[in-house]
């Protein structure tokens, strides 16, 4: 039996929309960076770009379970000595660029190098419930009816 490769012409990329409202955070992340690199098709090939452009939606209103909105930091350096800086997920959340949080969770998941970069470009984050890609008819995607246990209600945090 011969392993299957894909090529350029047979790769189908969709444009999907995924609400990340009341969605807990790793779990958008770890389905998001999944349909990125295509490992959900059965003709994914690893060394191909054969996932699908994804857009999120509400990325300020993404859940973080726990006390993570208190407790995770994001880390980064100025450059200059003693430059390291640091934010709480939960001022990302409520500051200028609420989406950088949905971002970072799915670039961490995605293999560096080239072929990530390219995958990641794929990805479009927007903080509110507004896009630009309306033209491109995007399917929606819910979550919630993958696993009950992707969204948090409000009751429970």
């Amino acid at each position: 039996m011969k392993t299957y490769s894909a090529k350029v012409s047979e790769l189908d990329k969709q444009w999907l929309i995924i609400d990340a409202e009341d969605v807990v955070l790793g779990r958008l992340a770890a389905e998001v960076a999944t349909r990125l690199r295509g490992k959900h098709k059965p003709t994914y090939t690893p060394n191909m770009d054969c996932g699908d452009n994804i857009i999120v939606i509400n990325a300020e209103r993404v859940k973080l379970t726990g006390r993570k909105l208190e407790n995770k930091y994001y880390f980064w350096h100025t450059g200059y000595p003693g430059g390291i800086k640091s934010r709480t997920a939960g001022k990302l959340l409520s500051g200028k660029t609420p989406e950088t949080v949905v971002k970072n969770a799915v670039k961490r998941m995605i293999p560096k190098g080239p072929l990530g970069k390219q995958q990641l470009g794929n990805l479009k984050v927007y903080a509110g419930a507004e896009h630009p890609h309306e033209a491109q008819k995007p399917k929606v995607l819910d979550l919630s009816v993958i696993n009950p246990k992707n969204k948090r209600n409000s009751l429970r945090g």
